[in-house]
């Protein structure tokens, strides 16, 4: 049996995972520098599924401009090139021997600004999802039995609230890591 603390409770905590999550996505983004988390949203097909980066090959960013990707399995480094070059992360993956050298081109303005709607596109699916449990806990609200219609009220202020601590806390993060990718 459910209760309105309790939905509450569990709403805040999906929230502050779509925050999380958004946060992750924002930190493959690129700012100035190579990092080995830049790969972390590439998907790999593999061995008839479709694997993350970190699970098929390690990712070391050894200079500022240059990521070295060493696949676990060597036989495997065409696809895993292939995963990085379809990624639409504007990389240009070179095969080197055993490993996927993987040149950071220089920052333009124009990248920059493509970077920058990549990311209100990521902070904008973080919203979604913060929206969407929202109307979960909403529809939940309807469901209750032997609540009072004042409770309920109360509850949807406190999920409004949640709500829009969440939206904020992504809208901050989105604006800190745009101020990052535009500083030259």
């Amino acid at each position: 049996m459910s209760t309105l603390p309790a939905i509450l409770k569990d709403t805040k905590a999906h929230m502050d995972k779509a925050f999380e999550n958004t946060k992750h996505e924002f930190a493959s983004i690129r700012s100035g520098k190579a990092s080995p988390t830049m790969l972390d949203t590439v998907r790999v097909e593999m061995y008839g599924t479709s694997m993350m980066m970190n699970q098929v090959a390690t990712v070391a960013a050894p200079e500022p401009r240059v990521l070295i990707v060493t696949p676990f399995d060597k036989g495997q480094i065409k696809v895993i090139e292939k995963a990085i070059r379809e990624a639409e992360l504007g990389l240009d993956p070179v095969t080197q021997g055993n490993v996927v050298r993987v040149p950071l081109p220089s920052m333009n303005e124009q990248r920059r600004k493509e970077l920058a709607k990549v990311i209100h596109k990521l902070a904008e699916e973080g919203r979604i999802a913060v929206r969407h449990w929202r109307t979960e806990a909403r529809d939940k609200f309807k469901k209750l039995d032997g609540v009072s219609e004042d409770d309920v009220k109360h509850a949807e202020k406190d999920l409004q609230k949640l709500h829009d601590d969440a939206v904020a806390k992504i809208d901050a993060a989105m604006k800190a890591k745009e101020a990052e990718i535009m500083e030259v």
